[in-house]
């Protein structure tokens, strides 16, 4: 991993690695490349056309167009005769505002916004930024296999990785020196068997956890996941206002939307109403791994800004990655991450092209995709839909309309197919199989490149576990079913990775 640029280094011209070298810096050990160039996701550096995209639950490769932003910018950075550090936090307040344009917040006064590496590293942060250090705190978040397994282990205030975004190597699972920790509490989204806790169920276990913290005298971090690597929503948005309208002196809320499966309004409900939103131009968007954002809303930054942040925090931040003026963050090295910067860079692209289409051809595609996916998963006999709930915020966005479609996959006996054979399959898909002896007539199936987002838990079956795989929609596949190609393009596209699927289940 190639470490962060001091401000006394030279003209940016002689020190700033390439393009392709930068889009996997300055990130934790998830973004390494293996031996076949890949990360953790299975993700590469480079745009791979022939790769078709339906996995941006977890991540995706960039796109040529994320490519062109991020290596223009590469380019005016090499230009560039400013320090490092300087340039670098140009570069970020120019993304603030542009983020808060695109988002349709630039008239909410006093937002601001910190840059961080990952979901997991906005996790710490946030609960660093919000804990009172004189009282003990719980944090309160649905069950890390359906939103990090990094998650609670960054929410105690220890080291999530092997490597950090300021830090090449750190002690992974220790405790963060100077960091507060926190007590974390999970609460299931899930039966045993993958079906859907009713949703007043979950809401009642997160009101009894909150008001067993408040009772211990402990202040809570309660975390609303929007949504989940499954696509729900806990707990509800309603259940959140009410605690929180019984509890705001002694209980913030950390919305965890990495997914970034929001519409404008639903974000801006959500700041309005007091809630600090994580998101990540990774996912939904389809920006290169690793690029993530708190957005903290006025009333909160007002209270914080000038509140010295713990030195904890120093392996994970920068100065510049902190808005100006906000003086609690002096403490903080006066670094650059261009590997955040680019990956941002490629994200922006990406959500400029989506949020020039309008809302209602948005919603249209939505809804005609979603009906041909859940449609085949209910009728084909070697997939199986893991169930999942409507989306409820509150509002009538196309993000009510689902974009995650998780599903198991069935032999022809009707056995589920455990993790490891999923597993297995996962793998597959992205590999061109026709010269497998065992597909003969279906060799043109099998040449088909597909990413599908990363096996999940999907609850036990026959005693054995058992993994969903996921079909996603991501920002860049509704804008070329948009404006490139067609809604029935895409769409077929997508019936076809679930016909690569369902084939490789088949095989013995």
């Amino acid at each position: 991993m190639l470490s962060a640029l001091h401000p006394d280094e030279p003209a940016l011209a002689t020190a700033l690695p390439s393009t392709r070298q930068l889009l996997v810096a300055g990130g934790d050990a998830r973004i390494a490349l293996d031996a076949a160039g890949l990360n953790r996701y299975g993700c590469a550096p480079l745009p791979d056309p022939t790769l078709h995209a339906f996995g941006s639950s977890t991540a995706t490769g960039i796109s040529a167009t994320g490519w062109a932003a991020a290596d223009a910018l590469r380019q005016r950075l090499a230009a560039s005769a400013e320090p490092a550090a300087e340039r670098y936090a140009q570069e970020l307040e120019r993304m603030r505002g542009e983020l808060a344009t695109l988002c349709e917040l630039s008239d909410l006064s006093g937002l601001a916004t910190v840059f961080a590496a990952s979901g997991t590293d906005l996790h710490l942060i946030a609960a660093q930024l919000l804990a009172r250090r004189d009282v003990p705190s719980v944090a309160i978040m649905a069950d890390a296999s359906e939103t990090g397994s990094g998650i609670p282990t960054a929410l105690r205030g220890r080291h999530f990785s092997s490597r950090a975004a300021q830090r090449s190597t750190v002690p992974v699972g220790t405790a963060i020196t100077g960091a507060h920790a926190s007590e974390v509490v999970s609460v299931a989204l899930r039966q045993p068997d993958g079906s859907i806790r009713p949703s007043a169920e979950v809401d009642a276990e997160f009101r009894a956890q909150c008001a067993a913290a408040r009772a211990a005298g402990k202040q809570v971090l309660l975390i609303l996941t929007d949504l989940s690597k499954t696509g729900l929503i806990a707990p509800t948005p309603g259940c959140v206002a009410e605690l929180h309208r019984q509890h705001s002196a002694q209980l913030e809320v950390l919305v965890d939307a990495c997914q970034f499966r929001l519409a404008p309004a639903s974000l801006r409900a959500y700041l309005q109403q007091g809630y600090s939103v994580a998101i990540t131009g990774s996912k939904f968007l389809s920006g290169p791994t690793f690029s993530g954002a708190l957005l903290i809303p006025a009333v909160t930054a007002e209270r914080l800004r000038d509140q010295p942040l713990p030195c904890a925090l120093a392996d994970y931040t920068c100065r510049a990655e902190w808005p100006r003026g906000w003086s609690g963050a002096e403490c903080l090295s006066r670094t650059a991450n261009f590997g955040l910067l680019l990956r941002w860079e490629a994200a922006l692209a990406e959500l400029k092209a989506f949020r020039a289409l309008p809302d209602t051809a948005i919603a249209r595609f939505l809804q005609d995709f979603a009906a041909a996916i859940q449609h085949r998963l209910a009728h084909d006999p070697a997939l199986l839909p893991l169930p999942v709930t409507e989306l409820e915020r509150g509002t009538d966005g196309w993000d009510c309309i689902p974009t995650l479609f998780p599903f198991l996959l069935r032999r022809p006996d009707g056995r589920i197919l455990d993790e490891d054979e999923t597993q297995r399959i996962y793998r597959q898909l992205p590999l061109d199989l026709s010269r497998e002896p065992d597909f003969g007539p279906d060799a043109a199936l099998a040449a088909s490149r597909f990413q599908l987002g990363q096996p999940v838990a999907g609850g036990l079956r026959t005693d054995a576990a058992v993994s969903a795989l996921r079909l996603c929609l991501s920002a860049r596949l509704i804008v070329e079913a948009l404006t490139e190609a067609s809604p029935a393009t895409v769409i077929a596209r997508a019936l076809t990775a679930l016909d690569k699927a369902a084939l490789l289940s088949q095989e013995g």
